[in-house]
């Protein structure tokens, strides 16, 4: 058959969308599948106090621990974080941009520790 008839003939087309096709559904579906963690502060705690998330995931620090400020930070050799005081009922949102095991901890309340995995 010529290289011609080949690309006039339908088929052809169809074979390149099915071959394409499961990338472009790949790429979808990782980009949905992304979570978001809510870690709340309560009882002068974080709750839950351990979490396994994926590098790049978003993790959401709510105060929701009546009418006690908050101050979430985390220092390592890889990565820093600094909230700032936390009023009730303030979000803070952390994105896990490195791999590892990081402990953060509350500047007010020094007993709060959250201890975040990201794979």
């Amino acid at each position: 058959m010529s290289l011609h008839r080949v690309l006039r003939h339908p088929t052809f087309y169809a074979a390149i969308i099915a071959a394409a096709l499961p990338s472009l559904i790949g790429v979808g579906v990782a980009s949905v599948s992304s979570k978001e963690y809510v870690v709340s502060q309560i009882g002068q705690a974080f709750n839950p106090a351990l979490l396994t998330v994926r590098r790049g995931e978003t993790v959401q620090i709510l105060n929701d621990d009546g009418d006690l400020l908050h101050h979430v930070y985390l220092e390592s050799s890889d990565f820093n974080f600094d909230s700032g005081d936390q009023g009730p009922g303030s979000k803070t949102a952390i994105t896990f941009s490195k791999v590892g095991t990081f402990e953060l901890l509350c500047a007010i309340h020094p007993k709060m520790r959250l201890i975040v995995t990201v794979k």
